[in-house]
């Protein structure tokens, strides 16, 4: 029996659209969940700068950085171990500042443990810069960073978790030492953000 060609061609023609939007959703869906398995919780990568890219906890030198899955890669980075029983606690708390226990990536918060950063890092930072003759602009290059975020370091001004880290693998020095004691460490705080009313209503008080 004879088939009008109508009817071979209109159901196929009729049915592509759906094809090709299941096709392009479970490759979609397939392509998420391999970048969240390669690539770990979504964040900036520290060493390209790429923004909201999956991003594993990778151990570079002496410190603890997030590099996406490229640059882990292509530099041979190892992932950082986690022991199983930790796993569910590190990622609850996977937006954490590298130097601090609470707050979002990135945000200044200067203790880690008992860990604190060091009263001289200008200092330093200008002298390791120096003694490897790199002018701030290389510095800036090197840890793709702004050349004013390099201004700002080394005029005294205190940089974030994420920046400390870059500083200290890029220059290869310690910029986190010991925490001083309270009292001393209340002085250096007082010293670095200026005398204030209740500052002076405190002394007194003492």
């Amino acid at each position: 029996m004879s088939v009008p060609m109508g009817n071979l061609l209109w159901p196929p023609l009729f049915n592509y659209p759906r094809i090709i939007l299941i096709s392009y959703t479970y490759e979609a869906l397939k392509n998420h969940r391999l970048d969240n398995h390669l690539g770990g919780p979504m964040a900036d990568c520290e060493l390209c700068g790429a923004m909201k890219v999956g991003t594993r906890a990778v151990i570079m030198g002496r410190a603890e950085i997030q590099a996406c899955k490229r640059c882990t890669e292509k530099m041979g980075l190892q992932e950082k171990k986690v022991a199983p029983g930790l796993s569910r606690v590190n990622n609850s708390n996977a937006t954490s500042g590298g130097y601090g226990g609470i707050g979002r990536k990135g945000k200044d918060i200067m203790l880690r443990g008992e860990k604190e950063l060091s009263s001289e890092f200008s200092k330093l930072v200008t002298e390791a810069r120096t003694a490897k003759g790199w002018d701030k602009r290389e510095l800036a290059r090197r840890m793709a960073e702004k050349i004013n975020v390099i201004n700002n370091v080394e005029s005294g001004k205190r940089p974030t978790d994420a920046v400390i880290r870059k500083l200290e693998r890029t220059l290869d020095i310690i910029l986190m030492v010991d925490a001083s004691p309270d009292e001393n460490r209340h002085v250096n705080t007082v010293q670095s953000r200026g005398l204030t009313l209740g500052d002076f209503l405190l002394g007194d008080k003492e």
